[in-house]
C-alpha cells in the first residue's frame, strides 16, 4: 500500500528525473547544432539555388517576379551561382518551380541574416514534439531517446546543415506533428481544452509540412485516419474531432486559393505536366539500390525495423491465456501505435519507391546526398519506433547504442557533405556565409535589371511563355522539391 509519505518522496524524484531527461535531450540537440555550424555552408545542387532565390525575393516582399525583377535578382546572385529551376508562367511572371512553402518559413531568418538558424529552430520544435509524444508512450527516457535518435543521423545533420533546402524543415514539422498527436491521443488525464489545442497544433504542423512538400499529404492522411480509428479508444470528444479536421480543411482551402492566385489554377504547381513521374516499374530498381544509402545515412532504420518485428511477436504472444491483462493491454497499445507510425513511414517511402528520377540517379557513380532527401520526411516516425526498441533493452545498452549511432551519424554527415561543390562545379557558398548561410542578396535591389543584363532564356517561348531559365552550369530539373 502506497502512503502519503511515499507519494511525497516520489514526486520530487520524478521531477528530478524529468529534468535530467530534458537536460540530456537538450544537450543532444545542442551537439547537433554545433556539428552543423562548425562546417561552412555550401550549395550542393540546383535546388539550393532555386530555393535561395525564392527566399531572397520573398525577403523583399515578392512571391512572383516581373521580368525586370527577375533579371535584377539573377544579376545579384550571379557571383554566387545565380538562379536555377525557375519558371516563366503564362501570366508573364517568374517563380521557382519548387513547392512554395519553405521560403515563408525561412524568410524571417533571412531578414536577420541568420538563415542557418531556420532548420535548427524547426528541429527544436520537432524535438519538443517527439519528446512529448515518446515520453507519453514509452515513459521515462523514451522522449530523450527519440530526440537523440532524430538529431544524430547523418541524413538529419546533412539537411539541417543545408539551410537553402526545405528537407529538414518539412521532416521536422512531420516529426513534431506525429509526436504531439501521439501525446494528445494518449493523454487521457489531460483537460479537454488542452488536448484539443495540442491536436490542432499537431495538424497545423502536418499542414505546414504539406505546404513545403505536397507529397507529405500522406503523413497528414495517416494522422487523420489514426484519429478516426482511435476516436473511442482515446476517449476523444466531438469538439476535438471537429477542430482537428477543421484545421486541415481550412488549410486545404487556403492552399487551393494560393495555387489559383499564384499559378493560375487550383491544382496547378510550378512543375510542368509529366516533369515529376512515379511508376510501378521504378519500384524494383529503387528497392535494390536505395536501402544501402538509407541505412548508411540513417542507421537507426535497423532498430525501427526490429521494433516492428518485436511488436508483432509480443502482440501474438499476448493472445495467450497466461498473459496478464495489463501486459496484454500494453502489447495492444504498442501494436496500434507502431501500426500508425509504420503506415506513415511506409506510405511516404512507398510513394518514392516509385519515383523514376531516383532510379536514374543511382546508376554509375552515385552521390547519395541527392537521393536520400526524398525519404527524410519519415525520420520522426522512424525515431519513435527506434526509441521503443531502446526502451526494451537493459539500461546500460541504450547509451552505448546511442553513442555508436551518433558517431556513425557524424561520419556519414562529413561523407555526404565532403568535397562538394555547386552544380557543375560552381561555387558552394557566397557572401553572407557563417550563421547567415549561403550567399544572399542586398535588400531593395529588385526594381530594375542591372547594366548589361541579358534576357533570361532556356524555356520554350523565351520571355513569352512557360519555361525554365538556364541556371548555373550543370543545373538539371526533374527532382521533386
Amino acid at each position: 500500500m502506497i502512503t502519503t509519505d511515499d507519494l511525497s518522496i516520489q514526486r520530487p524524484t520524478e521531477h528530478r528525473t524529468l529534468l535530467r531527461e530534458i537536460g540530456v535531450a537538450v544537450a543532444g540537440f545542442i551537439a547537433m547544432c554545433l556539428v552543423i555550424l562548425f562546417k561552412a555552408p555550401q550549395l550542393l545542387e540546383p535546388d539550393d539555388y532555386a530555393y535561395r532565390a525564392s527566399i531572397v525575393a520573398l525577403s523583399e516582399g515578392h512571391v512572383l517576379l516581373t521580368n525586370a525583377q527577375y533579371l535584377a535578382l539573377k544579376a545579384q546572385l550571379t557571383a554566387s551561382g545565380g538562379i536555377s529551376q525557375w519558371v516563366h508562367l503564362a501570366s508573364g511572371k517568374w517563380i521557382s518551380e519548387k513547392n512554395p512553402g519553405y521560403p515563408f518559413f525561412a524568410v524571417v531568418f533571412q531578414w536577420f541574416h541568420a538563415l542557418r538558424g531556420a532548420p535548427l529552430l524547426y528541429g527544436a520544435f520537432a524535438s519538443g514534439g517527439l519528446f512529448y509524444g515518446a515520453r507519453r508512450w514509452l515513459g521515462k527516457w523514451g522522449g530523450t531517446f527519440a530526440v537523440l535518435l532524430y538529431c544524430s543521423s547523418g541524413a538529419a545533420l546533412t539537411f539541417a546543415w543545408r539551410s537553402t533546402m526545405p528537407t529538414f524543415t518539412d521532416a521536422s514539422f512531420i516529426a513534431a506533428g506525429a509526436g504531439i498527436l501521439l501525446g494528445a491521443l494518449l493523454s487521457h488525464d489531460v483537460a479537454t481544452r488542452r488536448r484539443l489545442w495540442l491536436g490542432v497544433l499537431a495538424f497545423l504542423s502536418f499542414d505546414a509540412a504539406v505546404f513545403i512538400r505536397y507529397t507529405n499529404m500522406f503523413a497528414l492522411a495517416v494522422g487523420l485516419v489514426a484519429v478516426v480509428v482511435c476516436y473511442k479508444a482515446a476517449s476523444l470528444k466531438r469538439s476535438m474531432l471537429i477542430a482537428w479536421v477543421g484545421s486541415v480543411v481550412a488549410f486545404g482551402v487556403f492552399d487551393l486559393i494560393f495555387n489559383k492566385l499564384v499559378y493560375g489554377g487550383f491544382l496547378k504547381t510550378g512543375y510542368s505536366a509529366g516533369e515529376i513521374t512515379f511508376n510501378i516499374a521504378s519500384i524494383l530498381p529503387n528497392l535494390e539500390r536505395m536501402p544501402k544509402y538509407l541505412i548508411e545515412s540513417t542507421p537507426m532504420l535497423v532498430l525501427s525495423l526490429a521494433t516492428i518485428i518485436w511488436v508483432v511477436v509480443r502482440l501474438v504472444q499476448s493472445r495467450s491465456a497466461n498473459v496478464k491483462p495489463l501486459k496484454r493491454d500494453r502489447a495492444r497499445r504498442d501494436g496500434l501505435v507502431a501500426l500508425f507510425l509504420m503506415l506513415g513511414w511506409f506510405a511516404m517511402w512507398g510513394l518514392y519507391s516509385m519515383y523514376s528520377w531516383t532510379v536514374n540517379q543511382t546508376l554509375g557513380n552515385v552521390n547519395s546526398v541527392h537521393v536520400i532527401r526524398f525519404y527524410l520526411p519519415a525520420l520522426g516516425m522512424i525515431a519513435l519506433l527506434a526509441a521503443w526498441f531502446l526502451k526494451q533493452l537493459p539500461k546500460w545498452t541504450a547509451p552505448i547504442l546511442l553513442v555508436i549511432i551518433g558517431a556513425l551519424g557524424v561520419v556519414s554527415f562529413h561523407s555526404l557533405t565532403g568535397a562538394q561543390g555547386g552544380p557543375g562545379g560552381g561555387p558552394g557558398g557566397g557572401p553572407g556565409g557563417g550563421f547567415g548561410g549561403p550567399g544572399g542578396a542586398p535588400s531593395g535591389q529588385l526594381g530594375k535589371p542591372s547594366k548589361g543584363s541579358t534576357p533570361p532564356s532556356g524555356g520554350p517561348g523565351g520571355l513569352g511563355g512557360p519555361g525554365t531559365n538556364g541556371g548555373p552550369p550543370g543545373a538539371s530539373s526533374g527532382n521533386a522539391n
